[in-house]
């Protein structure tokens, strides 16, 4: 039974709600708290720079201010540098990127001394990271999944853009446009919440109304036909310099990296610089966000807008080479606006009508849209801070105009650009459907479901569940699921336990009191990872899978194991197809007279002797000819068929193998091959020679790779087309001990093909025993079964006393594990071999999942003989 705690904390819609109001509300606070402090202190410095001599203020503070910022980023919390945004789209792509409480911290404090130290940078990217950071850590106070965990995060920068700008749709598309690029309904929803929670939030702390009308651009927007032709000029302009300017930063960056010298430096030679260049310019310089004010307005001539379009250009590049703590988003709207009206006093001159304010908005949008590669979210953005329908069409041309020039000379957003200069591959690339990262729940779950009816008595699902191999089944009521009961709820309900006992006849109770309501569910779109999450957290073995509540398939450990080892599989074949194939150096032919063909692979001259005996018992029992194979394995840097190998050895023991079939009177092929990989040779010769049955040796382990005895056996049993056998020899089976027979034998029966496959060769083998055989049928049942149902096992015996006279014993045993169950009464009993059977995809489940064959082998001391049909 699931807790009802642990139910209601799954990300389910109603905590989604309260987490995105929560990160809302953290964000405009810190935005706010960022907005305020920057304003206090970077209006203490100008005030400071009237009273005293600038070119010697402006320096200091940008030498203090940004080494004191520098030194906290460097020593506390190196991801706070730079504005945020690669190291958000590294999180969310996967990558091991800081986001926490820490460098939320950090970020916020390096960022208010950075901007206050007169660096040309923003504060709206260190808002985004600071939500973003904060987002992230509420997940790890509230574990959830990875993928909701990464849409907090998209939730948590929305509302920092949006608190930042006060633009909460804007905050909205920049994720879907830039981050996360996910429509899926909860992303939005959450995004949707968080961003308007945080702009209500930071109009109202920052002292703005929420009557947008009230908010109205003082200045008036006009738009014509005939200015098309200068707002497309605009369009490429921005372009063209949103290229450059992309381009500085990165040399920028690279050049700094070159300084051998610690981040404190850096920052602090930058503000000196540009206290340095500020100090020599007119005051209006000195104000960041006046600076941008005044270029909107067009209350300064063209020469001044020209000037602080190359020095805004320049000290931009420096600051943020440098390293520090600031976002591009300010520096973008600045020079795109100061672009913007100089395009518009040109065509102010030429058609003697217009405004060049409209060309400054519109040179914003266009410059962040080539910039950041977002043009939506730029348009949207422009228009929310000035509220004028009038931009819209302008808008539309310019950001659309510059994002194709700027994506035609240089793929990809500046943000993406940097996250690939950091050293990380782009984390919004095409997730292979191939690997295992690219599995989706869809692809792991069995369509094929057991499940019971919710109107079913406790005796119904008793019967039923005896009857099958599975722990757990869901409940279902016209194929909606309702609930999930396990072997467990059902053996407490037949012990009748709970305080009062449920009912006092326990086989009337319906499931309805038994199962687990609302068991925990995944959709089929949910990821690999988010499978494993829910399967780890909660403790479970199995998982629903639900389109609303309609039941689709279900998830266990075994089908994870299962599709890990079918991407492990085609990971060998892919290597496999790239070799070349294997080339025959040596072979012998007898008469084919025989009704088919057993292949022996020999690599071991000490146990080939009793594996071409095995394979001649059951070659003389079935007519088939014998087929002895050696594989000589070489490099993959050569040819199989140019490489010269030396084949004495090799053609020794294939010589006995031939005498060996000589005096038993069976035909014997023989053949050497040369190949770049064992398992290539052996499926090469099942093609060419028709082999019906392969018998292999199997030291009772899969763990040594490239050994015919090792991890050859996988693959062989996962793509052989005929029946395979796979022996581990027991202890006295080695030389000097070879005894002539077989007499005790154990073969567990699980019922079904499988066991009556491994049946099947039980005749051909027990001539090898010189007295009647002595064969115990075992059955393991689970100690809390309370029906022991031995058909399988009666079945098994009847068809045996048709073809031996010896005694056969029916041994019904409890036990949690098959394993050891069958390991104890090998060694108390003192077996001499034990026979399992399992299908092509059973055989490689219970290696894989419960390894039973290799417990099996590893720990008696008989020979272990493991069955696998083609079927």
């Amino acid at each position: 039974m699931i807790n009802p705690i642990r139910q209601w904390l799954l990300p389910k819609r109603r905590l989604a709600i309260a987490e995105a109001c929560l990160i809302g509300v953290v964000s405009a606070l810190s935005a706010v708290l960022l907005q305020h402090s920057i304003g206090w202190l970077g209006s203490w410095r100008v005030q400071t720079s009237e009273q005293f001599p600038p070119f010697l203020v402006l320096p200091a503070f940008g030498l203090v201010l940004g080494a004191l910022s520098g030194f906290l980023v460097e020593y506390l919390a190196p991801d706070a540098s730079g504005s945020g945004i690669p190291q958000i789209k590294a999180a969310l792509g996967g990558y091991p990127i800081a986001l926490d409480l820490r460098v939320a911290l950090v970020k916020l404090v390096s960022s208010i001394l950075a901007i206050a130290a007169g660096l040309t940078l923003g504060r709206q990217g260190p808002t985004v990271h600071i939500g973003a950071a904060l987002a992230a850590q509420f997940s790890r106070w509230f574990p959830t999944s990875p993928s909701h965990r990464r849409q907090l995060i998209a939730a948590g920068s929305a509302a920092g853009l949006a608190a930042g700008f006060n633009t909460p749709i804007a905050g909205i598309l920049f994720v879907v446009e830039e981050l996360i690029h996910d429509f899926s309904g909860l992303t939005l929803g959450t995004a949707i919440l968080a961003s308007f929670i945080g702009a209500v939030i930071s109009r109202i702390l920052g002292g703005r109304s929420l009557d947008l009308n009230l908010e109205l651009t003082q200045t008036t927007s006009s738009f014509s036909a005939p200015e098309i032709p200068f707002y497309l000029i605009l369009g490429l302009l921005a372009g063209l310099l949103a290229t450059l300017f992309n381009r500085g930063i990165l040399f920028s960056l690279t050049l700094q990296r070159r300084f051998h010298v610690s981040l404190a430096v850096k920052m602090g030679l930058a503000g000196l610089i540009c206290g340095c260049v500020v100090s020599l310019l007119p005051p209006d310089f000195r104000n960041n966000r006046g600076l941008r004010e005044l270029l909107i307005t067009g209350a300064e001539s063209w020469q001044f807008t020209s000037l602080a379009l190359v020095t805004y250009f320049f000290l931009t590049l420096v600051s943020y080479g440098s390293g520090a703590p600031g976002g591009l988003f300010h520096p973008s709207l600045v020079l795109g606006s100061a672009l913007g009206y100089l395009v518009g006093v040109a065509k102010l001159s030429f058609l003697g009508v217009g405004e060049p304010t409209t060309y400054a908005l519109a040179g914003m949008g266009a410059f962040f849209s080539a910039v950041s590669k977002v043009p939506i979210t730029a348009i949207v953005i422009i228009f929310e801070i000035t509220a004028d329908f009038n931009l819209v069409l302008p808008l539309m041309i310019t950001c659309v105009v510059s994002y194709l020039i700027a994506d035609q000379l240089s793929k990809g957003s500046l943000y993406q650009r940097l996250l690939e200069w950091r050293g990380y591959t782009s984390p919004t690339q095409k997730v292979d459907k191939g690997s295992l990262v690219g599995l989706t729940a869809e692809d792991l779950m069995q369509r094929q479901v057991e499940t019971l009816s919710l109107h079913m008595t406790l005796d119904d699902a008793l019967q039923m569940v005896s009857r099958s191999t599975h722990q757990g089944f869901p409940v279902v009521d016209e194929g909606t699921l309702v609930g999930i009961i396990s072997q467990s709820d059902l053996t407490q309900a037949t012990k009748m336990q709970g305080n009062p006992p449920r009912c006092p006849f326990p086989g009337t109770t319906p499931l309805a009191e038994i199962m687990t309501s609302h068991p925990i569910t995944v959709k089929p779109t949910a990821s690999l990872v988010d499978v494993l999450y829910l399967l780890n957290r909660y403790h479970l073995s199995r998982l629903p899978v639900t389109e609303g509540r309609k039941l689709l398939g279900i998830i266990t450990r075994s089908d994870i194991i299962r599709a890990e080892l079918d991407q492990l599989d085609s990971k060998t074949t892919q290597t496999r197809s790239q070799s070349e194939p294997s080339y025959v150096v040596y072979q012998t032919r007898s008469p084919e007279t025989g009704r088919g063909r057993l292949l022996v692979p020999i690599a071991n001259p000490q146990t080939a002797p009793i594996l071409v005996k095995l394979a001649a018992a059951i070659a003389r029992d079935r007519d088939y000819e014998l087929e002895c194979l050696q594989v000589i394995l070489v490099s993959r840097s050569t040819s199989p068929a140019e490489t010269p190998v030396t084949t004495t050895k090799s053609r020794r023991l294939l010589r006995q193998a031939e005498k060996w079939g000589r005096d038993w009177n069976i035909p014997v092929h023989t053949q050497i091959r040369v190949s770049q990989d064992i398992t290539q040779g052996i499926l090469d010769t099942i093609k060419e020679r028709h082999i019906n049955l392969m018998m292999m040796g199997w030291k009772g382990s899969t763990s040594t790779p490239g050994r015919i005895f090792g991890g050859v056996v996988d693959a062989v049993i996962r793509q052989a087309p005929c029946d395979v056998m796979v022996v581990k020899l027991g202890e006295m089976m080695h030389p000097p001990y070879i005894p002539p027979f077989f007499q005790r034998w154990l073969i567990p029966i699980a019922g079904g093909p499988n066991s009556q496959r491994a049946l099947e060769f039980l005749p051909a083998l027990i001539p090898l025993s010189s007295k009647p055989p002595d064969i115990r049928l075992c059955q393991v049942f689970d100690p809390e079964d309370t029906i022991m149902d031995t058909t399988a096992i009666e079945e098994a015996s009847d068809f045996l006393k048709k073809q031996t006279e010896g005694r056969i014993r029916r041994i019904p045993i409890r036990a949690s594990e098959v394993s050891d169950a069958v390991v104890y009464i090998a060694n108390n009993q003192l077996c001499d071999v034990v026979v399992l059977g399992a299908s092509r995809e059973g055989l490689l489940q219970l290696m894989i999942q419960e390894n039973i064959p290799e417990a099996i082998a590893r720990r008696v001391k008989s020979t272990v003989i493991l069955v696998r049909s083609a079927t």
